[in-house]
């Protein structure tokens, strides 16, 4: 296929799916719930760590985590003691399990005592002039990990391009929380980091259509594979690769083949 074909092909694709009906049985809607910043953080961070598998399930275990924070993530992140957190103790999802849910609570907890937005947890490890955000999921890495108890467990949940991960779901993340545009499918409440900064989330769809489809030729599915991807992306929108993201994922998952 010519690379004028291949752009309007996915440019299609992406019209196709980057509707507002996208929301409603993606995890994303969990976010959408929330009209104060600081709950679409909380929410949209760690549902985004556990979206693995199927999305129905990830969607119910990340309501659960509304209802045992009363439906209000940021009063309770912010105010809760800690007895509190019992509730918690048999909360997990996949290998997902309690301790790693007490530290997401101690962590979130410590943060927001300081600081007003989990984005600057991001950004301020990342340049205005820094192509893209690798250096941000660093830092985020290291000060996530920065309490003295952090378990070492843990560690798996909260991917860094420092081990070559391809980061999946922490680029999903900053997609919804730095995109915007008029489809209101990604909710665009951070200004800091730029569009053209974020990378591909590279999932097992996006990976095999972006084979397919010759965007992607790197045999291993790590962080030199995403910036593959997302380097190929740049030349059909400099400003905005990542939208293509909808188009990869939509074509995968609802289509499941090209």
């Amino acid at each position: 296929m010519r690379i004028e074909d291949l752009k309007t092909f996915l440019d299609e694709k992406v019209l196709t799916y980057n509707q507002a009906d996208f929301i409603e049985n993606d995890p994303i809607q969990i976010p959408h719930q929330f009209s104060r910043l600081q709950d679409i953080e909380i929410m949209g961070f760690w549902t985004a760590v556990l979206a693995w598998g199927q999305r129905k399930t990830i969607i119910n275990k990340a309501k659960e985590l509304v209802r045992l924070m009363d439906g209000s993530p940021y009063d309770f992140i912010k105010n809760h003691q800690e007895k509190d957190r019992q509730a918690f103790e048999q909360f997990k999802h996949r290998t997902f399990q309690a301790t790693d849910t007490l530290y997401f609570l101690e962590f979130l907890q410590h943060f927001y005592q300081k600081h007003d937005s989990l984005e600057i947890a991001f950004s301020r490890h990342l340049n205005e002039n820094d192509e893209h955000v690798g250096n941000a999921l660093i830092g985020f890495h290291e000060l996530f990990f920065s309490l003295p108890d952090a378990p070492q467990r843990t560690r798996k949940h909260i991917a860094t391009p420092a081990r070559k991960s391809s980061c999946k779901r922490l680029n999903m993340f900053l997609r919804w929380m730095v995109r915007q545009d008029d489809k209101g499918v990604d909710l665009g409440v951070w200004k800091t980091i730029q569009p053209r900064q974020l990378l591909m989330p590279l999932d097992v769809h996006v990976d095999r259509i972006a084979r397919q489809l010759g965007l992607l030729h790197r045999k291993q599915r790590d962080w030199k594979s995403v910036l593959e991807l997302t380097k190929n992306l740049h030349q059909f929108d400099k400003n905005d690769p990542v939208k293509y993201d909808f188009a990869l994922f939509g074509i995968g998952v609802m289509e499941g083949k090209l």
